[in-house]
């Protein structure tokens, strides 16, 4: 096989021969060949491939040339679209492989259920005319819909109450009970995906999936041969979120919400059970008030100790368990019935186990939101649980990612997944960063936590701005700078202002593009698996080095549990993190051959601190300049509009 996957990315190869503008790289060939190599020998291989390696097709070709059952994790389920939609076939169809069979799996929420439909069309009764109207749209939709997938349906989902009530959740789906399990889009996808050679998932449907067969529920993936994982570096803290616990106070509503409707359905006489469910309502609207107010990050022992907070915990757990048990006597009534009463019994057992959370080895910890609430137990490592679940799973194993390394190490990324000692291969991205990219470090701005530092910052970018004619992206590490920093720009910029938060993600890149001169200010989603290419796109700023915020829970109790086992926190968690994630923002740049562009990191502790050399040292290479008048320069040469009035 490995012989065909090297032909196959050859000059004269499938894929030059059938792929407009593909163009051989001997990085990408290299990458392709180890991907083939570990699928043969049953290794795990990391890879980190730099931007324009092409890392989506060398391990595209080895996936399909193998023989082998693969399932590919990524991301998102943008990206996850992307592939499936767009990369998979087209490299199936270079090398004759049209009739593969491939699929695409998404978690069950991305799917309409038909038996949530139609209880909510006999139930009638919408919060607003536009949620009515919406609903309806949405049922004449489920009479065509051949995927039931709600990417493609006609209406968006944006209203969560709405959304709720079409969709299923593994707290409230019936399973092969349900009596239109026959026409579930969702069983039918599984099906496919059981079926298929490639299976395209996203990294949460990955995890869902082992926590699933933790459970003893079977399963939602099929068994494969290989697995290859896309955009590794988000994987730690996504299984940090499986392999630990958590309840919303949307799971208990919801769960009230269907306990009434099931009743008025299956057991008409229970009175008790809207009674309970009222309750229940009751008492997590007051659990949340006793959290205090909206935006609340913390650990649990923060608030655990206030006399209000117990009395609002013993209430709660007394409603739950009042509808649990009130559930019990009805279930067997009917189905919807008793999957009421099993998902009163799993939240219980959920609440149970983050009350009593072993402290040792978990971070206890709650988020408030402005009419909801999570409460969270989080693992503080997962490597050893994680290397676990990889054992129980033989097969090749594939990470990739355009960012892995530490200054030029992978020991992070292994070490926080549990990996072992697997084959690793590092490559640079073939851009020409010397030539086509230019790294401004202002001089003479105040330390990040200076009180006029966002300020004096924006200076430096209004300049830059000035010379660039917008066309930036201003990366923010919090909400709060980039909204101070938009009250400002609206004011003083003469540019289309485009701000995270007034519109969609992909309305607002949409716009960015077709401006070809905004300037678009945004935080951690705008960080990385953003794709603007040309000239539309030709600065990056960022405000400060993007070390994790030391109030978050999390990151306190992993860096005290590194101090007490004589570890040094910030060498070997706060700083690799930061590192990562500042190269993720800085790869929004340089997307493509031609593109040229500046980018300005406003942060004076990348030379005034020691550790500042290994964010650079982890930067691609490009000419540094702490000189305004250069970047003026940099934008001065082979400009096409430099002559415009």
């Amino acid at each position: 096989m490995r012989a065909a996957v090297i032909t196959a990315l050859e000059r004269d190869g499938e894929l030059a021969a059938h792929v407009p503008g593909f163009s051989p790289r001997e990085a990408q060939q290299s990458m392709a060949d180890a991907v083939a190599a570990a699928m043969e020998a049953e290794d795990t291989l990391v890879v980190e491939a730099g931007t324009g390696t092409g890392k989506t097709f060398a391990y595209l070709v080895p996936a399909l040339l193998s023989g082998r059952k693969v399932i590919i994790a990524t991301g998102t389920r943008t990206l996850q679209d992307q592939l499936y939609q767009r990369d998979l076939p087209t490299v199936a169809k270079a090398l004759g492989h049209s009739g593969a069979r491939t699929a695409v799996l998404k978690g069950r929420n991305n799917y309409l259920c038909l038996y949530r439909l139609q209880m909510a069309a006999e139930d009638g009764r919408f919060d607003t005319p536009e949620q009515s109207a919406a609903f309806e749209r949405l049922r004449d939709w489920s009479g065509v819909t051949e995927t039931g997938d709600l990417v493609e349906a006609p209406v968006r989902l944006s209203d969560p109450a709405l959304f709720a009530r079409v969709t299923s959740t593994s707290d409230n789906c019936l399973g092969q009970e349900c009596p239109l399990y026959d026409d579930c889009f969702l069983m039918d996808a599984r099906r496919r995906a059981q079926e298929a050679d490639v299976v395209v998932v996203n990294h949460h449907l990955l995890m869902a999936d082992w926590a699933v067969r933790e459970g003893g529920y079977g399963e939602v993936l099929p068994a494969a041969d290989s697995y290859i994982i896309d955009e590794a570096h988000q994987l730690p803290e996504i299984a940090a979120q499986f392999f630990g616990v958590s309840i919303t106070a949307r799971q208990l509503q919801e769960l009230a919400r269907d306990a009434a409707a099931e009743q008025r359905r299956e057991a008409a006489d229970a009175a008790d059970i809207p009674e309970a469910a009222g309750e229940l309502n009751r008492v997590v609207a007051a659990f949340r008030e006793a959290l205090g107010t909206s935006g609340r990050r913390e650990p649990w022992a923060a608030v655990s100790g206030e006399d209000a907070v117990q009395r609002a915990r013993d209430e709660l757990s007394d409603a739950l368990g009042g509808l649990r048990d009130a559930l019990g006597v009805q279930a067997e009534r009917g189905n919807g019935l008793e999957a009421c009463h099993r998902r009163a019994e799993q939240l219980m057992a959920t609440l149970t186990s983050f009350l009593e959370g072993d402290t040792s080895q978990f971070v206890q910890w709650f988020e408030t939101y402005s009419q909801a609430f999570v409460l969270r137990l989080t693992p503080l490592d997962v490597a050893s649980a994680f290397r676990s679940k990889l054992e129980r799973h033989p097969a090749s194993w594939v990470f990739t990612s355009a960012t892995l390394t530490v200054d030029n190490r992978f020991d992070h990324f292994i070490a926080r997944l549990g990996l072992g000692d697997p084959e690793t291969q590092r490559l640079d991205s073939p851009f020409d960063y010397q030539r086509n990219a230019l790294l401004y470090l202002p001089s003479g701005l105040p330390a990040p936590n200076a009180g006029n530092y966002l300020e004096r910052f924006l200076d430096r970018a209004e300049a830059v701005l000035a010379a660039s004619r917008g066309r930036a992206f201003l990366l923010f590490t919090s909400h709060r700078a980039l909204q101070q920093a938009a009250q400002r720009l609206r004011s003083s910029l003469d540019l289309e202002l485009l701000v995270q938060g007034e519109a969609s993600q992909q309305r607002l890149l949409d716009r960015f593009r077709a401006s070809g001169h905004a300037v678009l200010l945004g935080t951690q989603s705008f960080w990385e698996g953003v794709d603007v290419r040309g000239q539309a796109l030709s600065v990056v700023m960022i405000d400060k080095l993007p070390f994790a915020s030391p109030a978050d829970p999390v990151v306190q109790a992993r860096v005290e549990s590194l101090r007490e086992q004589g570890g040094n926190p910030f060498m070997q968690y706060q700083l690799p993190h930061a590192v990562i994630t500042l190269r993720q923002g800085v790869g929004r740049l340089i997307r493509d051959d031609d593109d040229r562009g500046v980018l300005v990191i406003g942060d004076n502790r990348l030379t005034s601190k020691g550790y500042g050399q290994v964010f650079l040292d982890s930067l691609p290479p490009m000419p540094i300049t702490h000189d305004e008048a250069e970047v003026q320069a940099f934008f001065g040469i082979d400009e096409p509009d430099t002559q415009e009035g």
